[in-house]
């Protein structure tokens, strides 16, 4: 006989674990945090493992979330995206960083101590806020492409002014 794919096990030890915690699809998970990629870890926990693919997105956008907010030591594209975006934008960003800071501090917590519930209602509560949040980083990056390059001036200096 056939030996299963590390992938098909996945979801087929996955879809235990959605049925028992009411957990989004793995395809829509799959989607947007590519979590097929767990089935090249051998784990007893899978669903700590999934968590961690969420958490490296989200830990992901909230670094270019607050470069953007506070250019402290960012890189010089930074200025120009900074530039690019308006008082409505920043406000959208604001929002986005305190629900990626909230979820940073939750991921802390379960770092520190496994509960699978727990893990379980961290990825369900997540995959819901990510899907309300990425209209607004998607309406954001729009208007950085739109306008990235026509307000930025650079001056003999070296720098953005």
């Amino acid at each position: 006989m056939k030996e299963k794919s590390n992938l098909e096990n996945l979801k087929k030890n996955y879809q235990k674990i959605q049925k028992k915690y009411d957990l989004p699809s793995f395809d829509d998970l799959n989607k947007d945090f590519q979590i097929e990629k767990v089935a090249e870890i051998e784990t007893d926990f899978l669903i700590r493992e999934i968590r961690k693919f969420l958490a490296d997105k989200f830990s992901n956008y909230l670094r270019f979330v607050e470069a953007i907010l506070n250019p402290v030591n960012a890189p010089m594209f930074i200025f120009s995206i900074i530039k690019s975006i308006g008082i409505k934008e920043k406000k959208k960003l604001t929002n986005i960083y305190g629900q990626l800071s909230k979820t940073e501090i939750r991921l802390i917590e379960l770092d520190i101590n496994f509960e699978e519930e727990k893990e379980a209602d961290f990825v369900k509560e997540s995959y819901k806020m990510w899907q309300e949040i990425k209209k607004d980083v998607l309406d954001v990056l729009d208007v950085m492409k739109n306008n990235l390059g026509n307000k930025v001036e650079v001056n003999g200096k070296g720098y953005f002014g």
